[in-house]
């Protein structure tokens, strides 16, 4: 109530303003000089006969004398002290005046000391109206212009989350709210929460007469593929979208300004996600001991967020980098269980000294083996390394399970590995060798092995770069206008790995369904025109982002494959596959992993080259060696000669 009053107020145009004051200042002659003469003669007297003379000569003395001080003029521009005392010598100039008339002079009727009382009543009452002018009317008008200049907002979706949201944005200082916009046609025209609820049809025109320049999902029960048809109509109309998680990523509670997040590409996959199988889940993690390298990584990380979720006896998170176990460590603790120890242990896969330590220590029921270097151009150029960390590491990690009585090891790999034209895609599909080769010997251990392509927002996905890209302005740089990649969610990716090594028997090789693999360009595009802004390209020269090709990096492909062979089995989940791959006898890899650590020790990087082709079938390198190490002693070689 207090609030519509006081936008009135201030929507007044000045004169009206300047005559609102003057009845206050009139009001407060008449009020004080009745009050003056309860405090002079203990009682209230009708304000008749003397009394009405002395509140009409208090009018007529007053405002004349206010008006030439200026009080009328600006009244909010005399704020704070310089304000006071500019009312206090007009009143001061008024109480001489006034009690000159009725103190000195004198008039029947009139008790002389109201002279005196009056003024100094009239003094504290014009001051405090001033004061509550400063501090409401005029806090309000700088809390209503610091709310025009944040972005218009239009909340997408009239329902319980919407109303919510918009109650959580009442003081924000983020976002301005000015309407919802709602597919249901009884809403529209309607008003929740003081908004009007339009058709989305009508965004164009709200964009034009509110200034809309953001729109907020709150449709978390929607389906998948109706929010993509939702983006669809928005992306045309160059606002910033942004958007709550779906019900089932929502924390109990009401919804939060901190639940609104920016529009990631897992909201434009158009496929719903498959509620996780709660006993394959369990299967292997519930009160057991479970081992996770490369815990603090990407995947590694989800894979230990899901495994608390089902209880483990101790988690034991394994990490070479002393900062992503720490970061990992500190984000698990607050949400384990009495039933459940956390043990962070710092050690490389590649230690097979303290593998082994670590293994007769505790003594894992179940490996999940995340650990690898898996960035495509840094692993190109520093291979030996890449080679040594993800084959030689995985061969530590298989021969301690069997050792020390795992009961199932299960390698996170990728779909680069199929066909690969990179040292890292060839040193995965050389580590899912070495297990299928375990695999097929005498062991208690069950191994297998999960491929699937690109999670969402992992280091070194293209969506958070996109999105710093867009942030400072772009460009957007693309390597191929042409290549594409399969993506996954992080949440959905770890879940599915945790099922598929569920149902492993042993040395199956487990492919994920990732769906239709996405243009890479596409994506960007989106990600821009999502972000409330426009492709700057041919046809449109004056557009806000360029996206430039850069050329494709050393060892990159333009496509991504799932499959080596064909055929590949269903299994109990829909989402998961078994591949039929061939694969080398122990006996014959083992020979050949020696040979490929002596030429790895001496950084003789033809040798590596040679090996790995003749061990990966479909290897076929792309690019000269661009090892930096090898290059640079080839410079440092011929500088010798010379």
């Amino acid at each position: 109530m207090l609030s519509r009053l006081s936008q009135s107020a201030l929507q007044l145009p000045r004169f009206a303003k300047r005559g609102l004051v003057l009845f206050v200042d009139i009001s407060l002659c008449v009020l004080t000089l009745w009050f003056a003469f309860y405090l002079r003669i203990g009682e209230f007297v009708d304000l008749t006969g003397p009394a009405a003379f002395a509140a009409m000569t208090a009018i007529a003395v007053a405002i004349p004398v206010f008006i030439a001080f200026g009080l009328y003029q600006a009244i909010f521009r005399y704020a704070g002290w310089p304000a006071l005392m500019t009312v206090t010598q007009a009143c001061l100039i008024y109480g001489v005046l006034y009690a000159a008339l009725f103190t000195v002079y004198g008039f029947p009727g009139v008790p002389r000391t109201i002279g005196l009382i009056q003024p100094i009543l009239l003094l504290l009452a014009v001051g405090a109206s001033r004061a509550v002018a400063r501090f409401w009317l005029g806090g309000l008008l700088q809390s209503s212009q610091r709310s025009k200049a944040l972005p218009a907002t239009l909340i997408y979706g009239a329902g319980d989350a919407g109303m919510q949201l918009a109650n959580a944005m009442a003081n924000n200082l983020e976002l301005r709210i000015v309407g919802f916009l709602d597919d249901d046609t009884t809403l529209h025209g309607r008003v929740l929460h003081g908004l009007k609820i339009y058709s989305p049809a009508a965004l164009p025109e709200l964009k034009r007469t509110l200034q809309v320049t953001t729109v907020l999902l709150a449709l978390p029960s929607v389906s998948r593929r109706r929010r993509n048809e939702i983006l669809q109509q928005i992306r045309a109309h160059k606002v910033l979208v942004r958007t709550l998680p779906s019900y089932i990523e929502l924390a109990q509670g009401r919804v939060s300004m901190a639940d609104v997040r920016e529009l990631d590409i897992d909201d434009l996959l158009g496929r719903e996600p498959v509620a996780p199988n709660r006993a394959l889940m369990d299967q292997l993690i519930h009160n057991k001991t479970v081992l996770v390298t490369g815990a603090g990584g990407s995947i590694g990380s989800e894979l230990c967020r899901q495994i608390l979720q089902s209880t483990p006896a101790k988690l034991l998170l394994l990490e070479q980098s002393e900062f992503a176990l720490y970061r990992i460590q500190q984000e698990l603790e607050p949400l384990l269980t009495p039933s459940t120890q956390l043990i962070a242990l710092l050690a490389s896969v590649q230690d097979q000294a303290r593998m082994r330590l670590i293994f007769d220590a505790y003594r894992p029921n179940t490996v999940y083996h995340a650990a690898a270097y898996k960035h495509v151009p840094l692993v190109e150029h520093n291979p030996s390394v890449g080679i040594t960390n993800n084959v030689l590491g995985t061969r530590v990690i298989a021969e301690c399970a069997q050792a020390f009585g795992v009961a199932d090891c299960v390698l996170i790999s990728t779909d680069k590995a199929v066909r690969p034209t990179n040292i890292m895609g060839a040193s995965k599909r050389l580590a899912e060798l070495i297990l299928q080769a375990l695999a097929a010997e005498r062991t208690t251990t069950r191994f297998s092995m999960v491929r699937f392509g690109n999670v969402l927002d992992s280091s070194g996905s293209v969506v958070p770069k996109f999105r710093q890209q867009i942030r400072d302005g772009g460009p957007v740089t693309l390597t191929h206008l042409e290549i594409t990649r399969y993506f996954m969610t992080i949440p959905e990716a770890a879940q599915l790995v945790i099922q598929a090594g569920a149902m492993a028997q042993g040395g199956e090789v487990f492919v994920l369904d990732m769906g239709q693999p996405v243009r890479i360009q596409d994506l960007a595009r989106r990600m821009i025109e999502l972000s409330g802004l426009t492709t700057r390209d041919a046809a449109n020269p004056e557009g806000d982002i360029e996206i430039v090709v850069t050329g494709l990096r050393p060892g990159e492909k333009l496509f991504e494959e799932l499959l080596i062979g064909e055929n590949p089995q269903p299994t109990a989940h829909p989402r998961i596959m078994k591949a039929q791959e061939d694969f080398l006898p122990w006996a014959v890899l083992d020979t050949q992993l020696h040979a490929l650590n002596r030429a790895l020790d001496a950084n003789q990087v033809d040798s590596v080259r040679q090996l790995l082709t003749a061990l990966v079938s479909g290897y076929v390198p792309n690019a000269e060696i661009v090892d930096w190490l090898h290059l640079q002693q080839v410079v440092d070689g011929n500088a010798q000669v010379r």
